[in-house]
């Protein structure tokens, strides 16, 4: 073959095979950018189990935890209208969740609210992946968006204690329908969105101090005041009916609030393990703690005050939990069981308030002290994992700035909200009524029959 023929008959299949090795060469060149990327959207099967399992962790706290605690705290006849006022509180805060509650906590907006972007779940899909607090972790929108309703589904039914045995049921729901409406959907998407007021001041909170029992807590004593006592309070004993049943509840609650806590990680790690042992010593120093100070003060230890102690300790780990090491966890635990138990025996005998089962002095006062207390103990040197930046003395400032504008912003608009609905439907029975029970008055059926 000439030089001449070989060129006509070489030359395109050289070029061909040359360009194919160049495509190669280009392919080979662009995987790993295209691995990058696949990483960086890939969800976890584990992060998705486990946040699937704390929202239904959550659920049981609620019912039956919730319900069983408070439950057992009231009188007999009032029993049974307690177990209904969780039961429904919590099934309307879902739905409303669905409707417009998800939206407007976690979609852009203001710093104050949201949007109605994703009202009745618009966008959210099987494929639609969730911006977790800016953590850079995936996980599927349903199963944030779930996990999320159930902190709103209970954080509302919390507040019911402060005045239990003494409100109308539609009273309650038209209260809450109202209340998660303009105080707890702001107040989330403020902490915990990242166009939120508090979220961009850098205020810590892992798993809703602010959110879920400041919150609570501040409408529980606005709601206390304002409802007034219940008939015959200071005149007759309103012991609990049942402490077994309050036990129970109390131990539900401690077993679901591993969900509470360490699902607020939002993907199953190291991060998680330290929130699940938090959630396990600083209850435990709490109840300690409570037991103690008790014993000390009166002379006798109880099971009400060990129960009140471990809601407590429960409370305070809230905000911390990711955040603080175990001895720092153990210390929040033990003084805020302390605090609280100051709260709610000479503070409020002191001022006279029917918080009937404390809702103020354990949830709002042990948020309280959670909640300045992360600042402290988020510190590497006291064990925390440490944040970036972080200095004890400003990072202490934002917290208390988080919880007084959740103060304000709750306590405001929680007594305008009372006034509301007390023009709309009373707040309460009539004293007959309310010393018949609410089981009969308000349901038509009792919890016991014997």
């Amino acid at each position: 073959m000439t030089i001449k023929t070989w060129m006509r008959a070489g030359l395109p299949a050289l070029a061909t095979t040359a360009l194919f090795a160049v495509a190669a060469l280009a392919q080979e060149a662009a995987a790993p950018a295209t691995d990058a990327v696949a990483d960086a959207v890939t969800v976890d099967k584990g992060d998705i189990t486990w946040m699937m399992i704390s929202s239904i962790l959550v659920l049981f706290m609620t019912v039956p935890g919730l319900a069983l605690f408070y439950g057992g705290l009231v009188r007999a006849k009032n029993m049974l209208s307690v177990l209904m006022q969780v039961t429904v509180i919590a099934a309307v805060m879902m739905l409303l969740w669905v409707f417009y509650g998800y939206s407007l906590a976690f979609t852009s907006g203001n710093a104050f609210i949201g949007g109605f972007e994703k009202a009745f779940l618009a966008g959210v899909t099987t494929e639609s992946l969730a911006d977790t607090f800016s953590k850079g972790v995936k996980i599927p929108e349903y199963v944030f968006m779930a996990f999320q309703m159930t902190f709103s589904a209970i954080t509302p039914a919390l507040i019911i204690g402060a005045f239990a045995e003494r409100m109308k049921f539609s009273a309650i729901l038209l209260f809450c329908i109202l209340w998660v409406t303009l105080v707890y959907y702001p107040i989330a998407h403020m902490v915990w969105f990242s166009e939120g007021y508090l979220f961009g001041m850098g205020a810590l909170d892992f798993a809703g101090g602010t959110v879920v029992h400041i919150n609570a807590g501040i409408a529980g004593l606005v709601g206390c005041l304002l409802v007034g006592k219940r008939t015959g309070f200071g005149k007759e004993l309103m012991p609990p009916h049942s402490l077994p049943y309050a036990m129970v509840g109390a131990s539900v609650l401690w077993v679901g609030w591993f969900g509470f806590n360490a699902g607020s990680n939002l993907e199953a790690n190291a991060g998680t393990t330290l929130a699940l042992v938090n959630t396990f010593v600083a209850t435990a120093g709490a109840i300690v703690g409570w037991t103690l100070i008790e014993w000390l003060a009166k002379g006798k230890p109880s099971m009400l005050g060990a129960i009140s102690g471990m809601v407590a300790g429960l409370v305070a780990i809230t905000p911390a939990a990711g955040l603080s090491g175990p001895i720092g966890a153990i210390v929040l635990g033990f003084v805020a069981a302390i605090i609280c138990f100051f709260f709610c025996t000479t503070v409020k005998n002191a001022l006279g308030y029917d918080d009937s089962l404390d809702v103020f002095g354990v949830h709002g006062i042990g948020g309280i002290v959670g909640a300045i207390g992360t600042g402290v103990v988020v510190a590497p040197a006291l064990g925390g994992p440490g944040i970036a930046d972080y200095a004890m003395g400003h990072q202490v400032w934002v917290q208390i700035t988080a919880v007084a504008v959740t103060i304000v912003w709750g306590g405001v608009i929680s007594a305008i909200l009372y006034k509301i609905v007390d023009v709309i439907v009373g707040l309460r029975p009539s004293v007959e009524k309310e010393r018949e029970g609410l089981d009969i008055v308000e349901h038509g059926e009792r919890a016991y029959h014997s």
